[in-house]
Order: structure tokens, then C-alpha cells, then sequence
């Protein structure tokens, strides 16, 4: 009788990866955040710087996780990386951290977008309405926005039992809704270069228009900081195809590869995009957006371009992204929870592969249900707000992980050492004091729930000791 566990499959190739990075990197931010960036610098030149550095710092981080993702074929990613080279404190810690906000709050308030996207094309019927003010402890409103919540749920709980069927299929979906995502944003290209017709119907209010020579030098980098941030959420999603490395082919090959091709082209669509955006709408405008509740820039763009039909166009375009950025979050993500319990530092149960499928299908369904208690609550967007930070802690981890290997001669594959990696680590020692800086409650908020991660770290380790887990 065979008692073999069974294990994932290496079967995605590397076309698969390099969509899967671009898929997990165009969400919602590149429709969104130039309204807010335009509001925090009010100049059309120094938003596209801003997305300009936070790209290059962005293919920094790619070229230094493609050296981390040739030393091992496992699945877990980050986790993975900072078990091999710290112990199994700091895996522990990317691990939580990355259940508890980075990766389940980022999957939350994605398909809430995809939500209230689809609600607002339908028109559908608001539901229990009168319940809506009700609240636990105060802050939590769980009936609020009831009919995009259930729409949220019901798409999360419909893409976990889909990805629980076999990874080829979750690649397959991700593949064709990336592609279809590319060719909008191409779309968008064209219709803001050929736009030739003067902006109209968003008159910009008196107080947007300011200029900088009444701050301080510090707040004016600050300033301009804090709009990358916007930036950076747009990016963020280039390393979740390394928490899938057990699935790939040839993964130390195809994983670098992937990560910096993909990193690389999205980071052209989006700086074209947005350069398109300007030539439609003002900074002024998208200023003006940015205060308007509901508005999304790349639909006034369409809207001022080509009228209904462009909102039309552009709000299918919008939910299709979204829907394949759930889609890529969901079943990259669950991969580092799989491997943490895999090596005794989850819950037992998250390591167990789907005898028919393959697929680590506890884990998918214990992050279906975190994400959607974060949903119900409401938090989300507050935990978002923290993600970037928490996130940025960990990039740099990863910096010291390749300067530590290769001082160790244990790294023989690297991209740009050691000015790649030491330049990123300063960098995101730079973003991170920043995010201190100019958001400390949400900043404190992060370190205190990674604090709370700590006793699951002593329950996991006392408990991995007394099974005699095999240490890694």
C-alpha cells in the first residue's frame, strides 16, 4: 500500500509565469491612483517621475528576488527564502504578517473593487439597508454595502472552489484574463494619445492649485514619497508567482525569468498609461477626482474621450481586472500558508494536498474565509492602507537575504550584486521611515499586528519541537 502524501505538480510553464506576474501586478491602482498622486503634487511631470522611481525601485526588488528564487524549487516564496537564510522566526513573521494583512487584505479589497463594480453596471437591488448602521465594538459595520459584500464573497468563494480543481486550471483563467487585461490598457494608450480635443466637464476647485514654495524642502521629498506610495500599490504583486515554485517547471530558471520580464513590461504599460491620462485630463482634474467619492480616473478619461461608450468600455475593463487579480492573489497566495504548515509553522491542516487535484485545498479555503471576515468587517481598507509598509519591510529583508548568501559564497545566480541589492535596501529603509513619517497610526497599526504574530510563533515552535518536525 502506497502511504505517500501527495504533493503539488510542476506543471505551469514559463509563458503561464510571465502572465501570472503581470496578471497579480494590473489590479485596480492604475485606473485609480493618479487621481490621489495628482492631488499630492499637482504636476503632471513629477507624477510621472513618481511612477517612474517607484518603478525603477520596483525592478530593483524584481532583480533581487529573481537571486533568491534560484536557491530553492520549494513553494513559499518569501517565507521560504527568509526560513533558508534567518531561521524560522523570520519566515514565521513574513508568513503571519502576509496572512494576516498583505496578502488576505490585498485579495479583500481587490474583489470588493470587482464588487462594486459589477453592482454599479447592474444596478443591482440594495439589500439589508435597515441594518447597515449596526455595529460591533463600535467601528465594524458588517451589514453596510451589504449587496457588494455577498457579491464579493460569493466571487471569492467561486474562484477558491475553481483553483481548488487543479492549478493548470487556475493558470489557464489567469492567462486569458491577463491578455485581455493588456490589450484595455493598450486600448487606454490610444485613446489618450489620439485624444486632440480640450479637456472639459471637470471644473478644478480653487484650493488643488497650490505650488510648493511656502513648505519645507523635507516635506516637499516627503510629499512625493507618500504619492509613490499610490504607485507602489500598483505594483505590488511581482513576487506572488514565487510562493508558487513547486508548480513551475524548471522554476530557478523560469522564475527569474518571469519576475523581471513581467515586472518589466507592466512597468512600460503603466508609466504609458498614465503619460496617456494627462493627455486628456489636467492634473488639476484628477486632483479634483481624488475628492469625489465613487470616481475612478480612467473612467472620467474615457468618459471626457469618448463618451458613454468609453465608461462603458472601461468599467467592463476595470472588473475584468480585478476579477484576474483576485484570481492570481488567490491561488499564488495560498502557497505560502501550505508550506509554512508543510514545515511545522502553521496549522496542521493547511499542508494537506487535495488527493485528486493536487491542490493545497485547505489552505485556499482557510484564506477564503480570513478574507472574507475581512470583507464583512469593513477593515480592509485600513489594513490595506498598512500593506505597503509591512510590505517594504520584508523587500528589504530580502536585499539582506542576497547580501548575506553571496558574502557566504551560498548564492552563485545574481542580477546587478551588490549594487542592485544595497541600493534597494536603502531604498526601502528610505519608503519605510517615510510611511513612519508621514503615516504613523497606520504604520504602528502594521508593527502591532505583526507584534501579535509572536505567541503563534512560540504555539507553532513548541508544538513543531515536540512532533520533532525536521528542521530546514
Amino acid at each position: 500500500m502506497n502511504n505517500t502524501k501527495p504533493s503539488l505538480l510542476p506543471v505551469l510553464g514559463l509563458s503561464t509565469a510571465v502572465l501570472l506576474v503581470a496578471g497579480n501586478m494590473i489590479g485596480s491602482g492604475v485606473f485609480k491612483k493618479i487621481s490621489p498622486m495628482s492631488a499630492s503634487l499637482m504636476d503632471s511631470s513629477l507624477v510621472l517621475l513618481a511612477w517612474f522611481i517607484a518603478g525603477a525601485i520596483t525592478m530593483l526588488g524584481a532583480f533581487t528576488f529573481a537571486s533568491l528564487a534560484t536557491t530553492t524549487k520549494e513553494a513559499g516564496g518569501q517565507f521560504k527564502y527568509f526560513e533558508n537564510v534567518f531561521g524560522g522566526f523570520s519566515g514565521f513573521m513574513y508568513g503571519w504578517s502576509f496572512f494576516a494583512v498583505i496578502s488576505t487584505a490585498s485579495i479583500a479589497s481587490i474583489v470588493y473593487v470587482f464588487a462594486e463594480s459589477l453592482n454599479n453596471f447592474f444596478a443591482l437591488p440594495i439589500i439589508l439597508q435597515k441594518y447597515a448602521n449596526y455595529s460591533l465594538v463600535g467601528f465594524i459595520f458588517p451589514f453596510e454595502n451589504a449587496t457588494v459584500k455577498i457579491i464579493a464573497i460569493i466571487t471569492l468563494v467561486l474562484l477558491t472552489l475553481y483553483n481548488i480543481r487543479g492549478v493548470k486550471h487556475g493558470g489557464w483563467l489567469s492567462n486569458i484574463v491577463t491578455s485581455a487585461k493588456i490589450a484595455g490598457i493598450l486600448m487606454l494608450i490610444i485613446i489618450g494619445l489620439t485624444y486632440t480635443q480640450p479637456a472639459s466637464g471637470i471644473t478644478p476647485i480653487a484650493p488643488m492649485i497650490m505650488t510648493h514654495t511656502d513648505i519645507s524642502t523635507l516635506m516637499q521629498i516627503s510629499a512625493f514619497f507618500t504619492a509613490m506610495l499610490g504607485a507602489f500599490w500598483a505594483y505590488d504583486g511581482w513576487v506572488n508567482i514565487t510562493n508558487m515554485a513547486s508548480e513551475f517547471k524548471n522554476p530557478t530558471r523560469n522564475i527569474p525569468i518571469a519576475i523581471i520580464t513581467g515586472t518589466a513590461l507592466i512597468i512600460v504599460l503603466y508609466i504609458a498609461v498614465n503619460y496617456a491620462y494627462f493627455k486628456v485630463l489636467s492634473p488639476a482634474q484628477f486632483a479634483t477626482l481624488s475628492k469625489i467619492d465613487g470616481t475612478i480616473a480612467a473612467v472620467e478619461v474615457a468618459r471626457t474621450a469618448l463618451g458613454s461608450i468609453g465608461v462603458l468600455v472601461i468599467s467592463v475593463l476595470i472588473m475584468i481586472s480585478t476579477f484576474g487579480a483576485t484570481q492570481g492573489s488567490t491561488m499564488s497566495a495560498a502557497r505560502v500558508y501550505y508550506q509554512m504548515s508543510k514545515e511545522g509553522y502553521f496549522f496542521d491542516s493547511f499542508s494537506k494536498v487535495h488527493p485528486k487535484f493536487r491542490t493545497p485545498h485547505i489552505s485556499l479555503l482557510g484564506q477564503m474565509i480570513w478574507a472574507s471576515l475581512l470583507i464583512i468587517s469593513g477593515t480592509f481598507d485600513q489594513l490595506t492602507d498598512m500593506l505597503i509598509f509591512a510590505a517594504f519591510i520584508f523587500y528589504g529583508l530580502g536585499a539582506v537575504a542576497v547580501i548575506k548568501l553571496k558574502r557566504e559564497d551560498s548564492l552563485k545566480i545574481t542580477f546587478g550584486y551588490p549594487v542592485v541589492p544595497w541600493l534597494f535596501l536603502i531604498l526601502c529603509a528610505i519608503i519605510v521611515i517615510n510611511a513612519i513619517y508621514s503615516r504613523p497610526a497606520e504604520s504602528l497599526m502594521g508593527l502591532g499586528l505583526m507584534i501579535m504574530g509572536v505567541p503563534f510563533y512560540v504555539y507553532f515552535k513548541d508544538k513543531k519541537n515536540k512532533f520533532n518536525f525536521p528542521e530546514l
